[in-house]
């Protein structure tokens, strides 16, 4: 099996945290690891990056983990915390002097149309980012060494993205996995899932949720994202998992 390597780019909520007026002690924490930006990850074979979701905080991601290179982008949904920041791919266009790849259903591929209207207007405006959009299939996608295997979930009716490649399968907001979809996770040594919060919320995997999904998939580890203020401080969530199970951090770095 081929190694891959993979950073959370960021592991927060749509708000991110700490949240905008918030005093919760959460949100005034000084461990860098209860700062969180929007969500979104990027895995790579050694040759080609590949990133899923460029939410609002896409620029800084890149900068702060000092990325000169994205291959393609893969979307997972189209809500604006996971596709804000499509503009900023441009860098990487004039660096390589090429189109982005982006992997999207069609429902994401109207959204970015209309939120992103003049990258595909009739009339190209100088220094617009330059995209080349593809399909998802029910199949597979090739990026590189990479068959990366898109699995359907929803994120309460909201039709959503999760992807697995090698070993690893990631999930964002999602709170439903059909049984049959869950067939493409089985095996994973690796997952990543969404868990919001401690309570229940309609469109996202709690806390109890997620770790009971973990539990029946039996991954050899897995990490928690997509985290909100109201989950706790990262240390002391932390103490309260399984042994497998971590709350992922902005800039975690991981191989699998």
């Amino acid at each position: 099996m081929a190694n891959f390597s993979a950073t959370f780019l960021g592991t927060g909520t749509s708000q991110g945290v700490p949240v905008i007026c918030c005093e919760c002690e959460v949100c005034a924490s000084k461990n860098i690891k209860d700062k969180r930006l929007r969500t979104s990850f990027m895995f790579s074979d050694g040759d080609k990056n590949v990133v899923i979701d460029t939410g609002p905080d896409f620029r800084q991601q890149m900068l702060s983990n000092n990325v000169k290179m994205v291959d393609a982008i893969l979307y997972t949904h189209e809500h604006k915390d996971h596709v804000a920041g499509m503009d900023d791919i441009r860098a990487f266009n004039f660096k390589a002097d090429k189109d982005m790849e982006i992997y999207a259903t069609e429902s994401v591929q109207e959204a970015l149309k209309r939120e992103f209207y003049y990258v595909f207007s009739g009339f190209k405006y100088p220094g617009i980012p330059k995209v080349n959009l593809n399909d998802i299939s029910d199949d597979h996608i090739k990026i590189g060494s990479m068959d990366i295997i898109p699995i359907d979930v929803l994120h309460y009716k909201l039709p959503v993205k999760a992807f697995r490649v090698g070993g690893l399968t990631y999930i964002t907001d999602a709170n439903y996995i059909s049984e049959s979809e869950k067939e493409k996770i089985k095996g994973s040594d690796v997952i990543v899932i969404n868990a919001l919060r401690r309570t229940d919320h309609i469109s996202h995997f709690n806390l109890d949720q997620a770790l009971a999904f973990i539990k029946e998939m039996n991954p050899k580890k897995a990490y928690l994202t997509h985290i909100s203020h109201l989950m706790g401080k990262h240390n002391e969530v932390s103490k309260e998992l399984p042994a497998n199970v971590e709350i992922a951090y902005d800039g975690l770095k991981i191989d699998f």
